[in-house]
């Protein structure tokens, strides 16, 4: 997950659409259950306070391991600078955490 996402401080989208896979055989992970729940934990680089907790959606019900996500409840009212996002997939009380972690760059708004 090399890649930057680029957000402007205080909009509320894009929407971030993830692709989860076994890092091993590259299969899909099965997130259809109902009781698998995918979030993302959001902070500022190099902190170790998580700012928001958010939520995704399962794209086609969850059998093709993908999850969107966007920045509403003012997720991005943040200072510009570097952030990043910790996967969490919850498969009912069993907890799976992404070890690659998601990037973003806030930018400032023109007013």
């Amino acid at each position: 997950m090399a890649d930057v996402i680029k957000v402007v401080k205080g909009d509320e989208k894009p929407d971030v659409t993830l692709s989860l896979t076994d890092d091993v055989s590259g299969a899909v992970i099965d997130l259809s259950a109902g009781t698998t729940v995918v979030t993302i934990k959001f902070r500022l680089s190099g902190s170790t306070t998580t700012l928001d907790t958010i939520a995704t959606t399962k794209i086609g019900g969850g059998t093709g391991g993908q999850v969107s996500f966007n920045f509403g409840s003012g997720i991005l009212d943040v200072d510009p600078g570097m952030y990043e996002g910790q996967i969490q997939v919850a498969f009912g009380s069993d907890l799976q955490t992404a070890f690659d972690l998601l990037r973003f760059r806030v930018a400032e708004k023109f007013t």
